[in-house]
């Protein structure tokens, strides 16, 4: 089947009595003509470069712009030395979103999820739960798939571009797919994995692209914090039962349309927005600037 709408999956999940994830691995055995096992194997890896880009981060990196770097350090040595106010958990999903969002920026091996700009929302989310044991490394496999249907409806409906949307297309999506993990590595029905990433996305609408300089770092490394804490509370809320009044699929086109109308100085042309500010244009100068020498 085509991943282009979450209520087909919903019922597809429904008539053969199957999970979401299910339903989205065999769509990708169908369409890349693999086998269960490859398919399998081949998101494992995706999982493990996500495990990677963690473990290998380091706090004393910088990004060439100098932007970007030591901020996931930062968060650590803080949760270690005292009690952070959002807890150890969330702490952790904060920390976790600025190291790899970081690393993306210094140059490093990330998993665009879905793209390069949101890559810390859904590591953030599944690190600290693999890391406290919570779940095994094939339930986050199967997870993934959860995942990856999300984004891929999202991408057929709506878009995922920064540059045809807007930072909701990107921090959005990735936030929906990160909540809708959860929900399902929670035990959630996909019902409760539907209302989960239309929350998430509904939160982050319209949110601009406005990178200062042009560059993947200001104000984009943080924005995946802010998905990643955006992703836990709306799993939160669906396992508890609130429910979307919208439906999810008609939020992702909503926000197809949202990211239509907005202004093209607002979709990643770094022309708008904190990239417009006093400091963005000093930093695109300054860039600009070494480049020429």
């Amino acid at each position: 089947m085509a991943l282009d709408s979450m209520q087909e999956i919903f019922d597809a999940a429904a008539a053969e009595h199957k999970e979401f994830w299910e339903i989205v691995l065999e769509t990708d055995m169908d369409q890349r003509e693999v086998t269960r096992e490859q398919s399998f194997e081949k998101m494992r890896a995706t999982w493990r470069a996500m495990l990677e880009a963690d473990d290998t981060y380091r706090g004393d990196r910088r990004s060439a712009s100098g932007l970007a770097g030591g901020d996931g350090k930062k968060m650590r040595c803080y949760t270690a030395e005292q009690n952070s106010l959002s807890g150890d958990f969330l702490a952790e999903v904060i920390a976790t979103a600025l190291c790899t969002g970081e690393s993306n920026a210094c140059m490093r091996k990330i998993v665009a999820a879905p793209t390069a700009g949101a890559c810390g929302v859904v590591p953030a989310v599944l690190i600290p739960l693999y890391h406290r044991g919570d779940v095994t490394e094939d339930e986050i496999v199967r997870g993934l798939y959860v995942a990856a249907g999300i984004g891929a409806v999202v991408g057929y409906r709506a878009c995922i571009a920064g540059a045809s949307g807007g930072c909701q297309a990107e921090i959005g999506t990735a936030s929906a797919m990160a909540a809708g993990t959860l929900t399902a590595l929670r035990g959630g029905s996909c019902a409760q994995i539907g209302h989960a990433a239309a929350m998430a996305l509904k939160n982050l609408l319209g949110l601009v692209c406005d990178p200062v300089a042009g560059l993947v770092e200001v104000p984009c490394v943080k924005r995946n914090v802010i998905g990643a804490v955006n992703a836990v509370s709306c799993a939160d809320m669906a396992m508890a039962g609130i429910e979307s009044r919208v439906p999810v699929d008609q939020v992702i086109d909503c926000m197809g349309a949202v990211g239509r109308r907005m202004p093209v100085e607002f979709r990643e042309t770094a022309l708008g927005g904190l990239a417009d500010t006093p400091f963005g244009r000093e930093v695109k100068e300054r860039m600009e600037k070494a480049h020429q020498n």
